[in-house]
C-alpha cells in the first residue's frame, strides 16, 4: 500500500470501528471491547508506518475534487508533513491507552458500549483534523469532536454536574466556533482556496487581504477550543466526565486540535503583529492565571485541568513567537505525561473512593496501596514541573529559548513585545507549576490521617497503561537531536541560560511549597484540629464541631477546617479564595451574558403569554359571544320570535318618528 492510502485507513479504521460497536454492542456484548481497542490500535500502527515512511522529509498531498461547489472548491485532501505525522502517533498512542484503561475502569459500567463507541468516533475526529489538508475537511472533524466531547463529559447525566458541564463545554466551545467559521470563509475568499497548503502560499506572499481580521476571527475559535483565556472555563468543569475521558481531552484531542491548527497556518497569523501580540497576551494570561488557580483548587482532576490550560498557555506562547517547532514539541511531549496524569489519577480515585484532593489529604497509606500510579504519577509531575531529564523539561525550555530569541530581536516572525512577553510569563508559571505539581504529590500521597477503606485491587490492564505511558514522559526528551527532521530542521537542543532559568525557578516553587506544607503540617498538629484530622473516628459531637470552629477562625489565613495542611493557602493568602472560583471569570460572564439573556427571556415570555395570546383569546372570545348570542336568539320558541319582531318593529317605528322631527324642523 501507499503511505497515502495508509494514511486514509488510519482515521477510517476507528471510524469503522465505532460504528460496528454501536451496531452489535446489544446483538453481540462479546466484541464490544475488542472492537473498541483493536481498531484504535491498528490505526495507531499504522499511524507510526505512516511516520517512518514520512521520515520528517518532504511534505506528502493528495487530493480528489468534491462536487463543484460555483466558488472556492472543496477538496478531500492529506497532508503528510512532519508535525502531522509525529502529532497522529500521540493521538493513536493516548487513543489505545484510553481504550485499554476503559475496559478496566468502567469494567462494570451499564454504557460502556455507547461510551466506547464515542470514544473512537472521537479518535477518528482528531485524525481527520490531523491528516486533512482542506479547512473544510478539517472543520468537520473540528466539529465532530465538540459533539463527542459533550455525550461524553456528560456520561454520567444522572448527576447535575455533568448534565451542566457537557452543556457548558458545548456552549462556550461553540462561542468561539461562530468566529472560526466566519474567519475560515473569509480565509478562503481572499486566498481563493480552501487547501491548506495554498492558504499558506497566499500568506508568505501577501495575498490575505485581511490578516488581522481573518487572524483574530480564528483565534477565538482556538480559544474555544483550547481552552484560552477568556474561553477556558469550560475545561476544569469538564472534569464531571469519566477520568479516561479526561485524559484523550487533555492529552490527544479537541484542546490539541486549535493548537495544531495555529501550527499549520502560522503564517497567515504572522502576516500580523497585531494577531501575533494579542496571541501573546492571551498566552501569558492564560499560563500565569491557571497555573494560580491550580495551587488553590481541592479537586485532583480540577487540578490537572487547570494545569492543561497552563500547559497549552506555553504552546500558545510558542506560537505567538513564531516557533511552531517548539509548540508542537511541547504538544507532543504534554500528551505523554498529562495522558498519565489522568490515568494515574482515575487509579487514586478508584483506591480512594473519592474525588477530592481535600479527602486524600487526610488519607494515609495510598503510596503503599497503589505503588504503581505513586511511582508513575511522580515521573509525570516531575516531567510536568520541568526537572531534568524527564521530558517536560526539553520540551518547556524550547518554548522558553524561542520566546528568548524573540525577545531579543532575532526573529524576523513575531515583534519582541511578544518575545518578553512570553518569557517573563513563562518563567514565573514555571515558578507556579513546580508548586502546584508539589503540592498535588504531597496531599495526594503524603496526606496524614487515617487509611482510606480499600477498594479493591487495581485492574492489571490500569496499571500496565500507566507504565506504557511512563516510558515517554521520561525518554521523549531525549530524541531531540534526532526529531530535527520533523520539526522543520529546527534544533531542539536546550539553551544554557533558559535551562538554568526555568530549572532554578521550579525548584525553588516545589521547595518552597513543601516548607509551606512542612509549616502548615505542624501548626495543624498543635491545634484541635489536628487532632480532629489524626483521629477521623470523631462522631461530628458538639466538641469536635467546636474544635473545627476555633481552628478556623484562628487559621484561616493559612488552612482550611477541611485540610488544614495545605500550603496552596500560605501560599497565595489573600487571593486564595479569588484563585480557587478561577478569579470569579464565570460570575463575570454570568452577570454580563447570563442573567442579561435570561432577563431577555423573561420578558419576551411576559410579552407572548400577557400581550400576544391576549390578542389571540380575544379574537377567539368575539366569535364565541357572537355564536353564543346567535344560539339564543335561534331558541326553537315562536312566541320568543313574535315577540322579538313585534320589539324590533315599536323600534324601527319610533326611529322614523325621531327622524321625522328632526327632518321637520331642520
Amino acid at each position: 500500500m501507499t503511505t497515502t492510502t495508509l494514511a486514509v485507513l488510519v482515521p477510517l479504521l476507528p471510524f469503522l470501528g465505532a460504528a460496528a460497536g454501536l451496531l452489535l454492542g446489544r446483538r453481540a456484548p462479546g466484541f464490544v471491547r475488542p472492537l473498541a481497542v483493536l481498531p484504535t490500535f491498528a490505526a495507531f500502527v499504522l499511524a507510526i508506518v505512516v511516520a517512518v515512511d514520512q521520515g520528517g522529509g518532504k511534505a506528502i498531498d493528495a487530493a480528489t475534487r468534491l462536487t463543484p461547489t460555483g466558488s472556492v472548491p472543496i477538496e478531500l485532501a492529506l497532508h503528510l508533513d512532519g508535525f502531522a505525522v509525529l502529532v497522529a502517533v500521540l493521538v493513536g498512542l493516548v487513543a489505545t491507552c484510553v481504550q485499554l484503561y476503559s475496559t478496566g475502569y468502567l469494567r462494570d459500567d451499564p454504557r460502556y458500549t455507547s461510551y466506547a463507541a464515542l470514544v473512537s468516533l472521537f479518535t477518528s475526529a482528531m485524525l481527520l483534523v490531523v491528516y486533512s489538508g482542506d479547512l473544510m475537511v478539517l472543520l468537520v472533524g473540528w466539529e465532530i469532536m465538540g459533539i463527542c466531547s459533550y455525550f461524553l463529559v456528560g456520561h454520567y447525566w444522572e448527576t447535575p454536574e455533568a448534565r451542566a458541564a457537557s452543556l457548558k463545554a458545548f456552549l462556550v466551545t461553540k462561542l468561539g466556533d461562530v468566529p472560526f467559521l466566519i474567519g475560515l470563509f473569509a480565509l478562503a475568499t481572499d486566498a481563493g482556496t480552501f487547501r491548506i497548503t495554498g492558504v499558506v502560499q497566499a500568506a508568505l506572499t501577501g495575498g490575505i487581504g485581511h490578516p488581522t481580521l481573518i487572524a483574530l476571527l480564528l483565534l477565538a475559535g482556538v480559544a474555544g477550543k483550547s481552552a484560552q483565556f477568556p474561553l477556558h472555563t469550560w475545561l476544569p468543569d469538564a472534569m464531571a466526565g469519566p477520568t479516561p475521558v479526561s485524559a484523550l481531552i487533555h492529552a490527544a484531542t479537541m484542546v490539541a486540535a486549535g493548537i495544531y491548527f495555529v501550527a499549520r497556518l502560522l503564517p497567515v497569523f504572522a502576516a500580523s503583529a497585531a494577531a501575533m501580540t494579542v496571541l501573546a497576551v492571551m498566552a501569558a494570561v492564560t499560563m500565569v492565571g491557571s497555573a494560580l488557580a491550580a495551587l488553590a483548587q481541592d479537586d485532583i482532576k480540577r487540578v490537572l485541568a487547570y494545569s492543561t490550560i497552563g500547559q497549552l498557555g506555553y504552546m500558545s506562547g510558542a506560537l505567538a513567537v513564531g516557533d511552531r517547532g517548539a509548540a508542537v514539541f511541547h504538544l507532543l511531549s504534554h500528551g505523554a505525561f498529562k495522558a498519565l496524569l489522568f490515568l494515574a489519577a482515575g487509579v487514586i480515585i478508584h483506591a480512594a473512593g473519592t474525588n477530592s484532593l481535600t479527602a486524600m489529604s487526610r488519607t494515609g497509606g495510598l503510596a503503599k496501596r497503589i505503588p504503581d500510579a505513586y511511582w508513575t504519577m511522580t515521573v509525570a509531575l516531575l516531567a510536568l514541573a520541568a526537572i531534568p531529564p524527564f521530558a517536560g523539561f526539553f520540551s518547556k525550555e524550547a518554548v522558553l529559548s524561542a520566546a528568548e530569541h524573540t525577545a531579543l530581536g532575532e526573529s524576523q516572525v513575531a515583534p519582541s513585545g511578544a518575545g518578553w512577553t512570553v518569557l517573563i510569563a513563562g518563567l514565573l508559571t514555571a515558578l507556579l507549576t513546580a508548586a502546584y505539581a508539589t503540592r498535588l504529590w504531597l496531599l495526594a500521597f503524603r496526606g496524614r490521617g487515617a487509611e482510606a477503606p480499600d477498594h479493591g485491587k487495581q485492574p492489571v490492564v490500569m496499571n500496565a497503561v500507566l507504565w506504557v505511558l511512563a516510558i515517554p514522559s521520561i525518554a521523549f526528551g531525549l530524541t531531540t537531536g534526532y526529531l530535527g527532521d520533523w520539526f522543520d530542521g529546527r534544533t531542539l537542543t536546550p539553551a544554557v541560560t533558559t535551562s538554568v532559568l526555568s530549572t532554578g525557578v521550579a525548584l525553588v516553587g516545589g521547595l518552597v511549597t513543601y516548607a509551606a506544607w512542612r509549616h502548615t503540617s505542624a501548626l495543624a498538629a498543635r491545634t484541635p484540629m489536628g487532632a480532629v484530622a489524626a483521629h477521623p473516628e470523631g462522631d461530628g459531637s458538639l466538641v469536635e464541631e467546636e474544635a473545627i470552629a476555633s481552628h478556623t477562625q484562628v487559621y484561616g489565613d493559612i488552612a482550611s477546617a477541611s485540610d488544614p495542611a495545605d500550603p496552596g493557602r500560605l501560599l497565595l493568602g489573600p487571593l486564595h479564595r479569588h484563585a480557587a472560583t478561577g478569579f470569579h471569570l464565570d460570575a463575570v460572564y454570568s452577570a454580563l451574558f447570563v442573567r442579561p439573556v435570561l432577563a431577555a427571556a423573561a420578558l419576551v415570555r411576559f410579552l407572548d403569554r400577557e400581550v400576544v395570546e391576549t390578542y389571540v383569546r380575544g379574537a377567539s372570545a368575539a366569535p364565541r359571544w357572537l355564536g353564543w348570542a346567535v344560539r339564543r336568539a335561534q331558541n326553537g320558541n315562536v312566541q320568543s320570535y313574535l315577540s322579538a319582531l313585534l320589539a324590533g318593529s315599536l323600534v324601527l317605528a319610533a326611529a322614523v318618528v325621531v327622524l321625522a322631527n328632526v327632518t321637520a324642523g331642520s
